[in-house]
């Protein structure tokens, strides 16, 4: 028979624990499981007045009203707030009764600023080390990668503006502070004869710069992340957050070290893409004694000129032999931003049978640049064209689907494709809340999985919320609401 169900007959009371109208596999009730925030309100004591102004919004429910929206893809406030008037799981995982009323939208902005970057960066750190107490992080393979945040700005508020021009402002900046240095290394080179190059910023966001993750893609005003993974359960390790135009190659070993100082272990492997084989890296991680599994870049210039490569370089006696036969000497007393300048003699280079391939048609004589670690690149060179060992190439097919994996978990679920708010501090406080929601989401999985763990973590669970009640520091989880 046909079933009627009367829907518009409103109970007049409900009266049950707010707990049994979740779901026993919501996400959220599984992270329950596993968050504890008992330490929050000591940490962001410091950011409130003690005896002064209104009681404000408690401080464990403002995150776990965050952690809530980025866990179920809601990263607007806005959304977030409407969303959580009618979602009964984030109601019981805020603390919030069904008759309470939720905070005003704005009230999480205030907190975000009132809270700044690093509390955020601790918060992540947290989740960070409950993974290494639980077992999920190993610690000696990593995985490096970084991937393009879209800046919250339109094109209409992109602007051209000459680097000469901010190179000025800056100099006139940093002179007023007194942050110039007293003898200004001169960069080698003849002077420009070229007009200077124009870069576009936004008006909205200064901070966001042009940048693309592939030559084929226009330039877009984005923010870059840079993302440590690991290799035994795919736990984030660090993360950080600069300009789009920023290297990746520049943060790879600073990275490093926060993952050692966070894991307490040493970092055995890492492995990376091109965008990281830069000399420097090679010859940071031989000196580490870090097996690098790393992609070294391609050689810049043209196929019909003669490469570097080709040059012999003499770190010993600081000289460099053409092809020829004739030797190139070390230019200046002090070297520029990437290495030394080498160049040969005029009396060389005029009779020389490759001259025509070698030398620059603007140039009399041919010029190289040797940059700090070559001799450590031309070694990862020559082990990436005699070609990777098995365990090598296993070990960077984890890195695809690990590093860049967890990017694509970033940016589809959890809404990082695209920067929520404006400012580098406000995209670095999403990037931190995005990787400790990722790595809640392994540690809620690794206690589900484990039958001997999840029973204590359970009951200890139960046992924090029965004190909770009894001393008023959390909303009961039981509700009697006449409706």
């Amino acid at each position: 028979m046909v079933g009627n169900q009367d829907r518009w007959r409103e109970d007049i009371f409900v009266a049950c624990p707010l707990r049994n109208l979740v779901p026993d596999d919501h996400i959220l009730k599984r992270v329950d499981e596993v968050l504890d925030l008992s330490w929050l309100r000591d940490e962001v004591a410091g950011s409130y007045c003690s005896d002064n102004g209104r009681p404000s919004i408690d401080p464990e429910a403002a995150l776990r009203l965050m952690l809530a929206g980025y866990l179920e893809g809601i990263v607007h406030d806005r959304k977030l707030m409407r969303r959580a008037q009618t979602d009964i799981a984030i109601r019981w995982f805020a603390g919030y009764r069904l008759h309470e009323r939720l905070p005003d939208h704005s009230s999480l902005t205030k907190i975000r600023q009132r809270w700044g970057e690093e509390r955020f960066r601790r918060i992540f750190k947290r989740t960070v080390g409950e993974c290494v107490k639980a077992g999920l992080v190993d610690g000696e393979t990593v995985h490096v990668d970084a991937t393009l945040i879209r800046a919250d700005v339109s094109w209409e508020s992109l602007v051209e503006e000459h680097v000469e021009q901010v190179m000025v402002e800056n100099k006139e900046e940093a002179e007023s502070s007194g942050e110039t240095e007293s003898k200004p290394r001169r960069r080698p080179g003849r002077p420009r004869t070229r007009p200077a190059q124009r870069k576009k910023r936004s008006k909205t966001d200064p901070e966001a710069t042009m940048a693309t993750s592939s030559h084929r893609w226009h330039l877009v005003p984005c923010f870059k992340q840079h993302t440590v993974v690991d290799d035994k359960g795919g736990v984030i390790l660090d993360v950080a957050v600069t300009t789009g135009e920023a290297s990746e190659g520049n943060e790879l070993l600073a990275q490093l070290d926060r993952v050692e100082e966070q894991t307490g272990k040493k970092v055995q492997a890492v492995t990376a893409d091109a965008g990281y084989g830069r000399a420097k890296n090679y010859a940071g991680l031989e000196e580490r004694k870090v097996d690098a599994v790393v992609v070294p870049q391609r050689e810049a210039g043209a196929a019909s000129k003669l490469p570097l490569r080709r040059f012999k370089y003499d770190s010993r006696h600081q000289l460099v032999r053409c092809p020829a036969g004739k030797i190139l000497y070390r230019q200046g007393e002090q070297p520029t931003e990437r290495g030394w300048i080498y160049r040969a003699r005029a009396c060389d280079c005029r009779q020389c049978p490759l001259k025509q391939r070698c030398v620059p048609k603007s140039g009399a004589v041919r010029t190289v640049l040797i940059v700090d670690g070559y001799e450590a690149l031309l070694r990862a060179r020559r082990a990436r064209n005699r070609g990777w060992d098995e365990d090598r190439k296993e070990l960077y097919r984890r890195h695809q689907w690990w590093a860049e994996g967890r990017n694509g978990e970033a940016k589809i679920q959890h809404g990082l494709a695209r920067a929520v708010r404006r400012g580098l501090w406000n995209v670095a406080i999403q990037s931190y809340l995005t990787a400790a929601v990722i790595n809640l989401k392994r540690l809620a999985k690794a206690v589900a999985g484990n039958p001997r763990l999840r029973p204590a973590v359970v009951a200890l669970t139960r046992l924090i919320d029965g004190f909770r009640r009894l001393l008023g520091l959390h909303p009961a989880t039981a509700c009697v609401v006449a409706v």
